[in-house]
């Protein structure tokens, strides 16, 4: 098995140093009026460059943009179609972290690729290959309020985010994207709907083409349906054992049919994880993936994280996952 080293997402926009400021300060500056949206760009470029760079810096195989163009998971995407507006703010699962929440007053329409562009640039400044990253149907579906009669069935927004969103997936596998993740936290919190969520994945699955489709779960502890998400049509199941300790023994003895993503780094805790309890995890783990490849990443994106604590990060798992590597 191969054993291929990963980001889970995302990676902190800003940094102790003034070079790694630059798209706060100019972000502030066009508050003021002195600088034009033409600015943010560039500055967002320079930043996704340095993402990028230190991500290749730190060793790993399989990198992303960083998600440094995106104020949060919800309205980078839901923010960017017809039919809705952006409302204020509001916790984002159990982190210190906010997401403007989107309120749908029309029906949802893509009238324009979202993720592609910043896709191309990324591939175009990376000497690794980048792994484009979306928030799933379920998770946008169940963070959207609404105003227009029809939505208030989730059902139906499920439906219509899945449906963007499998274009999208098209979009990125035409580009060239050979791994596309997809990551659906929302099905963790208490009530969720496990049937809505996975008609979204089997919608966008059927988009994917030749690219592979990694689901990434975060946030919380998916033992009590780990079987079901076994039988999902996506070709990784990403899994953060920070909140989910006890898959451990239940995947060593029970096996997964899929490529994992193993979310043995906590992507939101400064703390360096012992080396010794990191890799005897990984011997019990990967023996028992019925997949000719496996990846190790952090339990969620970084943007937890200060910038020089989050390379820390990704320096430790490829200190540990070097040496399962063949």
């Amino acid at each position: 098995m191969n054993l291929s080293l990963t980001n889970a997402g995302s990676y902190p926009r800003i940094g102790d140093t003034p070079e790694l400021q630059i798209l706060r300060q100019t972000l502030a500056r066009f508050d003021r009026q002195e600088v034009t949206e033409a600015d943010i760009r560039r500055a967002e470029d320079e930043m996704v460059r340095r993402a990028i760079a230190e991500q290749i810096e730190a060793g790993l195989d399989l990198v992303t943009d960083g998600q440094i163009r995106w104020y949060d998971p919800i309205s980078h995407i839901a923010g960017k179609l017809r039919g809705t507006k952006i409302n204020g703010l509001l916790r984002y699962f159990d982190t210190n972290f906010y997401f403007r929440q989107p309120i749908l007053v029309d029906r949802l329409v893509r009238e324009r690729p979202i993720l592609i562009e910043e896709y191309r640039y990324a591939c175009s400044i990376s000497s690794r290959p980048v792994k484009p990253v979306l928030t799933g149907p379920y998770t946008l579906a169940v963070f959207s309020l609404v105003e227009r009669m029809e939505y208030r069935d989730l059902e139906r927004r499920v439906e219509d985010y899945a449906t963007i969103l499998a274009e999208e997936i098209a979009d990125l596998a035409a580009a060239g994207a050979e791994l596309i993740q997809v990551d659906e936290p929302a099905i963790v919190l208490d009530g969720a709907n496990f049937d809505l969520f996975a008609a979204g994945i089997c919608a966008l699955a059927r988009a994917k083409g030749t690219a592979r489709l990694a689901l990434y779960i975060s946030f919380g502890d998916v033992s009590s349906f780990y079987e079901r998400l076994q039988d999902l049509p996506v070709d990784v199941l990403g899994l953060d054992f920070t909140s989910s300790p006890q898959l451990i023994d239940r995947i060593a003895v029970e096996g997964s049919a899929k490529a994992l993503g193993l979310g043995l780094i906590d992507g939101r805790n400064t703390k360096l994880e012992p080396e010794a309890e990191v890799a005897a995890a990984l011997e019990r783990l990967l023996p028992a993936i019925r997949s000719e490849v496996a990846y190790l990443n952090p339990s969620t994106g970084l943007e937890f994280l200060p910038r020089d604590r989050a390379f820390r990060k990704l320096q430790h798992l490829v200190r540990i996952g070097l040496r399962f590597k063949r």
